[in-house]
């Protein structure tokens, strides 16, 4: 059954429940330092890990813009946690010496919060980086919005790696943000019509459709507008 075929009570009271907490979370964090404005994209148990990770980010970035000047963050429920992290930041790169000394797992942090750069051949390489190891749950989210974006190398590089992979973690994900999910779904269709329709004309063949039905768990007929209203 697809994705968005079991909308019932349950999922109504879940959906109003995750409305609440998001509202909540999103009215206490107004005013966000730096290290808050990272951590609260990762589980509780990682705090620290993440804290003293957040020392090694540059001090210059992009455009002379602090990333808390973008305001806008991402939202999800993952497990039973609401974590937000940013649209976009603005950082340089953190120093390659600095990135190969640290742990796995301090990579794996790395890497999602570099995959939200403001510049799109960083977001490739943290993305594939991230994908080049079995990726932990709680790196899903940074995973799932990537591929809401309008760089189809891209949704191609993470369709690759995910096609002959079991992906029910992600499945169950999508499934637990299924309105952010199929907000997702429209927009990545959106970038399809604009900017990729003449090279791959018939959509079914177009490798965001194939990595949200494949990978993604989404059924073949959706109709976000109507779930979204």
């Amino acid at each position: 059954m697809g994705i968005f075929n079991k909308f019932n009570k349950k999922n109504s009271i879940k959906s109003k429940d995750s409305i609440k907490a998001k509202a909540m979370f999103l009215n206490s964090t107004n005013e966000l330092d730096r290290n808050k404005y990272f951590t609260m994209g990762f589980p509780l148990d990682m705090v620290q890990t993440v804290n003293e990770l957040i020392e090694y980010l540059p001090n210059l970035t992009k455009y002379d813009v602090w990333s808390a000047e973008n305001s806008k963050r991402i939202t999800y429920l993952l497990g039973e946690q609401i974590i937000s992290f940013p649209y976009r930041i603005y950082f340089d790169e953190i120093e390659e010496d600095v990135f190969s000394n640290m742990s796995d797992i301090e990579k794996m942090i790395i890497n999602c919060i570099y995959s939200r750069s403001c510049n799109g051949s960083v977001r490739e390489k943290h993305i594939r980086n991230l994908l080049s190891i079995e990726y932990p749950e709680w790196s899903i989210p940074y995973i799932v919005k990537i591929c809401d974006e309008y760089i189809a190398e891209i949704l191609q590089l993470v369709y690759e790696n995910l096609k002959d992979k079991n992906t029910n973690a992600i499945k169950e994900f999508c499934d637990n943000n299924y309105i952010s999910f199929c907000k997702s779904y429209d927009r990545m269709i959106s970038y399809w019509n604009e900017y990729y329709r003449w090279d791959c004309y018939r959509y079914k063949n177009y490798v965001g459709r194939k990595l949200f039905i494949e990978c993604f768990g989404a059924s073949q007929k959706i109709n976000c507008l109507k779930l979204i209203k």
